[in-house]
């Protein structure tokens, strides 16, 4: 049973660029910091996870201005743009409720998914 639910989340992901490197919490920092209203240091942004898939990515941040969230950005013209936030905390059987509001705002299936999954775990 284990095995199973370690497919299963790792298939929640497929497709979905998940890795944390220095560089790409040194680039979402600065998203995630001029995005807030209130004012915060791209050092004091600390992540959970940062997902990229095509045009959409999403970053799980906390600082201390804000509750932690997920926060979602679209690329346009070569931009990173910031497009909403999701906050809060979601038990597993709101993972369909979680997908579908991820797919209205435009979010690929895949990165909705695996923000599901993420947020949930």
């Amino acid at each position: 049973m284990t095995l199973t639910g370690a497919l299963a989340a790792s298939n929640a992901c497929d497709g979905v660029k998940v890795e944390m490197t220095t560089v790409r919490k040194q680039e979402y920092a600065a998203l995630v910091a001029a995005a807030l209203e209130n004012k915060v240091k791209p050092a004091q942004v600390k992540f959970e996870a940062i997902l990229e898939s095509g045009d959409w990515s999403a970053a799980y941040a906390s600082t201390p201005a804000a509750d932690d969230g997920m926060m979602f950005f679209q690329k346009v013209n070569g931009k990173k743009k910031f497009r909403d936030v999701w906050g809060g905390y979601a038990e597993p059987s709101e993972k369909p409720g979680l997908i579908a509001w991820a797919k209205k705002l435009g979010v690929p299936a895949n990165l909705a998914t695996c923000f599901a999954r993420t947020v949930t775990e």
